[in-house]
């Protein structure tokens, strides 16, 4: 089974967000089940030697405005398609936003050129390889299917993953003509959305099957208050719409081996952890843990009111009464940037904040904390509270999305069957999530149970097998065949 994964991001070449470590992570499982994938990117400068080692495939006069090419190499154990157009994607900084933070004046053509070309190679095929299966992700892939519906006869099926719905891709109706969207398809059934064109309204109206990154989230997008005005076509889609919940690699995030960690462990060694503790209350100018002081708290995210930091800010004085410390890794809104920053000085030696992103910072954050908040108002599925379960940092989330799905709260009906992992909370308001980290510091300051339910949390499937078999078995079934079985070792 070839199946053709296009993105506009995939770790570790370029990465914004979870949408690239899924992109990077799928593949690699899907292959050693029997599928053949190649990912369809642009070719940002990040990507600019892998680009000048590739075999070109296909050669473009004129790509919206330049010369382009397709070029094929397999890098990092993923086999990329790479379209080089220098006009659209060779800039600096952010993929989506130019230095005034403001999305590229030009992104409709820039991932319009990229779901042209997606929808070329789904149905002509390129270099003697064709896809059975064409999976979009998100709104910058969300034109394939519309491309394929105008092309008519028989076309491969298609798939739209929906990463965040909060991003849809809505353009002025103008840019209809130089997309190549025809009158047809630029109306309310298809990618027409209250008189502008909607890349991700497009993708969900014309493709096969639609899936999403868990399954409560699945649930609430056929709602008002989740689906953010796309609700309505889901709901009229619901047969289509499944939730396969997200997955991380298991190489990458692994506790026992990671080189970023200052001392690396399994659940058998947990106080190395100890190591790892006191190289982030270094890096964060923070006290050194004293007996009876409560959990170091790391939050690693985007500093956004989706992400409910603001509610975060508000409960601090509680937490550090508490007894409890905080590291923040993260960037963003800049009134919450500049409100943690006041905070890291105010509570000076229990707060402290890195404002950015550093990936291997992360993974010492994870390896060093005692916990990790997630107050998301919504989360489509979220892979650090997974990073957390995998190294025992136990997660403190509100119940929403794949929050919901993948920690396990420790209410006395889990601890007494052995099977909390975490903490949930809801609703989503500073009241909950203060009781919430009551609720961990009371948790903490009982060390045989705190103990048990980080190996509880280490034990917890986290990788991709199971949903990359449910992706399996859902291209299986648009194709009328059975699931293949995995490759021979």
């Amino acid at each position: 089974m070839k199946v053709l994964f296009v993105a506009s991001e995939c770790a570790p070449f370029v990465k914004t967000g979870g949408l690239a470590d899924v992109i990077g992570a799928v593949p690699k499982t899907l292959a050693a089940l029997g599928a053949e994938v190649r990912i369809l990117l642009p070719a940002y400068p990040a990507l600019r030697e892998h680009a000048a080692a590739a075999d070109t495939v296909l050669a473009i006069d004129d790509l919206f405005g330049g010369p382009a090419a397709l070029r094929a190499v397999t890098a990092e154990g993923l086999d990329l398609l790479l379209l080089d157009a220098p006009h659209l994607f060779d800039r600096p900084g952010n993929i989506y936003l130019g230095p005034d933070g403001a999305d590229w004046a030009d992104n409709h053509l820039r991932f319009g050129a990229l779901c042209r070309i997606g929808a070329r190679v789904a149905l002509d095929g390129v270099a003697g390889w064709a896809p059975d299966i064409l999976h979009a992700h998100d709104w910058q892939a969300g034109l394939i299917p519309v491309y394929l519906r105008q092309a008519g006869g028989a076309v491969p099926k298609s798939v739209v993953t929906v990463h965040n719905i909060a991003f849809q891709g809505l353009f002025d109706a103008a840019v209809c003509a130089e997309l190549g969207v025809e009158p047809e398809s630029f109306v309310s059934e298809r990618a027409e959305y209250f008189g502008k064109l909607g890349f991700l309204k497009g993708g969900l109206a014309c493709c096969d099957r639609i899936t999403t990154v868990s399954p409560t989230y699945a649930r609430e997008l056929l709602t008002p208050e989740f689906g953010m005005g796309l609700h309505g076509v889901l709901q009229a889609r619901s047969a289509d719409l499944s939730g396969i919940l997200n997955g991380i690699d298991l190489d990458a995030w692994d506790p026992g081996a990671d080189p970023s960690l200052a001392a690396t462990y399994t659940a058998r060694s947990l106080k190395k952890k100890a190591a790892n503790r006191a190289a982030i209350e270094q890096r964060f100018g923070l006290d050194a843990a004293a007996d009876g002081d409560g959990p170091l708290f790391c939050v690693v995210s985007r500093l956004t009111e989706q992400k409910g930091l603001d509610l975060l800010l508000a409960v601090l004085p509680g937490l550090v009464a508490r007894g409890a410390r905080l590291a923040l890794l993260g960037s963003g809104d800049k009134s919450l940037e500049a409100g943690f920053v006041a905070a890291a000085h105010r509570f000076k030696g229990s707060v402290g904040v890195e404002i950015g992103y550093d990936e291997p910072l992360s993974h010492l954050m994870q390896g060093g904390s005692d916990a990790i908040l997630i107050p998301s108002r919504f989360e489509p599925c979220g892979l650090t509270q997974l990073y957390g379960l995998r190294y025992g940092t136990l997660p403190v989330v509100a119940r929403t999305g794949g929050l919901a799905d993948t920690v396990i709260d420790a209410n006395e009906a889990a601890i007494l069957a052995g099977c909390a992992t975490g903490v949930q909370f809801a609703p989503v308001t500073a009241q909950a999530l203060d009781q919430a980290i009551a609720r961990t510091c009371e948790l903490y300051r009982q060390p045989a149970l705190w103990q048990k339910m980080m190996r509880q949390a280490m034990k917890h499937p986290v990788g991709w097998d199971q949903s990359a078999r449910a992706y399996l078995a859902l291209y299986a079934g648009l194709l009328g065949e059975a699931p293949a079985e995995p490759a021979p070792a």
